[in-house]
């Protein structure tokens, strides 16, 4: 196979992991083929053997390889069929609780810079209220941002803000109504689990292997929303696959399910480029995506997001389009500047740089 690099258009890793990656989903490299060493690969297509390096350690980082002792790199992403992944050892820092604190390495001083611009920007204005689902500027802020580093586009639309995950979940019941089960990870974060409890809706657990849910407990789950934390899930710091991943999204397609995908900290992640997000490989459908910046900025920001699927967002404004915003407008706007202004994707990558220095 001869992979054309372009090195005009972005880093040479980056451009061999997202070809190989592209082959082995559209079943160019079938399970269990092997790869080319990185040796060949490398004269292929030009560059350095550490840049295929690279690439070949993305790639075997998201679950879409594996490597064999002396007999090279081979495809472990299966498509057709429930797959268990080999287990691979986190590399995350040691957590000892899913409650963000306060970020040492977040810098306060351009934040302080930050709210005395929006002070002046925008005077008596930020005692304006925003509308139901979101400020306009924090809702364009968080789509840029996710187009430009996550790999995810979305229309302003489909973006709602709240004042923190644990309230987006209870929008999401509302929306979703209370005759749905829920089917949460076995072991997960105790709030998540209690917060669908009080909303009025049945909640099942099924139990995390070592790439993710059980393949077995998810075909038999009477359950039609199902709860997820595919970036290092706690306690466990269990990461699911890409072979996990997508029999999520196969899950998902069928009789009208529907995925959370709860991506907290993913921004933290030791890899060299953004986690692989199951609202990206599904195309947005049939997965509401939440984030929260308690973790990135701050606890006391109180501030999330979701993204909805763009089938979904009539749904919403029906069902719940009436509730006000719970984040202040000016609140909204200091991190809409923080993030359009380049500070917080900055500091997002000085946090990494740092927790791969230290691993």
């Amino acid at each position: 196979m001869k992979y054309i690099i372009d090195k005009q258009k972005g880093k040479a890793y980056l451009q061999i992991y997202e070809l190989i990656k592209k082959d082995i989903v559209n079943g160019v490299y079938p399970y269990n083929t092997k790869l080319m060493s990185k040796r060949l690969l490398a004269e292929e297509t030009g560059v350095s053997v550490i840049t295929v390096e690279h690439a070949y350690s993305l790639l075997y980082d998201e679950g879409y390889i594996d490597t064999r002792e002396r007999s090279g790199y081979f495809v472990c992403y299966n498509a057709d069929s429930t797959f268990v992944a080999p287990a691979k050892a986190s590399t995350a820092p040691s957590i000892h609780t899913h409650t963000a604190e306060h970020n040492g390495d977040f810098p306060f001083s351009l934040y302080a810079k930050t709210i005395r611009r929006v002070l002046s920007n925008y005077g008596e204005d930020i005692f304006n209220s925003s509308d139901g689902s979101g400020s306009i500027e924090l809702k364009t802020a968080i789509r840029d941002y996710l187009k430009r580093s996550r790999g995810i586009e979305v229309k302003t639309e489909q973006i709602v803000i709240g004042a923190g995950s644990e309230y987006l979940y209870g929008l999401i019941v509302q929306m979703l109504g209370k005759n749905r089960i829920y089917a949460l990870e076995d072991p997960s974060y105790q709030k998540i689990g209690q917060v669908y409890r009080a909303n009025g809706v049945k909640a099942l657990f099924l139990p995390l292997l070592n790439d993710g849910i059980s393949s077995e407990h998810l075909q038999k789950t009477p359950a039609t929303v199902l709860h997820i934390t595919p970036y290092r899930s706690y306690p466990s710091r269990i990461t699911a696959s890409a072979s996990k991943k997508n029999e999520y999204i196969r899950w998902a397609r069928k009789d009208n399910r529907i995925i959370v995908e709860d991506d907290f900290e993913s921004e933290f992640t030791l890899l060299k480029k953004a986690e692989e997000t199951v609202f990206s490989m599904s195309g947005g459908k049939n997965v509401i995506y939440v984030n929260t910046f308690s973790k990135t900025v701050s606890p006391s920001v109180r501030a999330a997001y979701m993204l909805l699927p763009e089938d979904m967002v009539e749904i919403y404004q029906k069902n719940v389009g009436f509730y006000s915003c719970s984040v202040p407008y000016f609140n909204q706007l200091i991190l809409a500047e923080f993030i359009s202004g380049g500070d917080f994707e900055r500091h997002i990558n000085r946090v990494r740089r740092k927790r791969r220095r230290n691993q």
